[in-house]
């Protein structure tokens, strides 16, 4: 429970994506594929697995379903509050694959240190991380120590990728999101 809450709060862009909710938006899983122009801005295309609700009411439901395909795939206001956290966003939708919701986003950034708590520091690129926390793929170098566990990238890496498990959806199912997204392609 504790790692899906944290990548919700990672992700302030899809579902990172800054809620104010009763209920809550939880994902299988979370990728980031950061493209560097310098080493501390370029931008970032975040995608979220298999969206669903934790909400335990049909009122919490109907306002997560609201945030999600209304406020942060529609609005303007969502647009303006990421800027306001330095993530100008380029690009964002969502998709439906295998009956999954997947939630898709790009923005630029000018301060790396807005990206989802990535560090740029003597040449290197890092992410801490707590010890529990899965990470599924990445082309960084992952190193544990005792208090938590780092990805890092030297200053070679122009593309900084990782991906991180968020929810197995085995002990909890939730409502998934996928029967209630409506594409503007018809």
């Amino acid at each position: 429970m504790k790692n899906y809450k944290r990548y919700f709060l990672l992700i302030t862009f899809i579902t990172s994506l800054t809620f104010i909710l009763n209920g809550c938006i939880v994902f299988h899983k979370v990728s980031y594929n950061v493209k560097l122009d310098t080493p501390t801005s370029g931008s970032v295309k975040v995608t979220a697995y298999d969206m669903r609700s934790n909400a335990t009411s049909n009122q919490e439901f109907e306002q997560d379903k609201n945030n999600l395909f209304q406020y942060m795939l529609k609005s303007q206001d969502f647009v303006n509050a990421q800027k306001s956290q330095g993530k100008n966003i380029t690009s964002r939708k969502l998709s439906l694959k295998d009956g999954k919701l997947i939630g898709t986003g790009i923005y630029k950034f000018t301060d790396i240190n807005k990206v989802e708590g990535i560090k740029y520091d003597g040449g290197f690129h890092y992410l801490n991380l707590n010890l529990d926390d899965s990470v599924m793929a990445t082309n960084g170098e992952v190193v544990r120590s005792k208090g938590y566990k780092r990805i890092m990238w030297d200053s070679t890496y122009k593309e900084l990728k990782f991906t991180m498990f968020s929810f197995s959806f085995e002990k909890n199912n939730y409502r998934p999101l996928a029967p209630y997204y409506k594409s503007d392609k018809k």
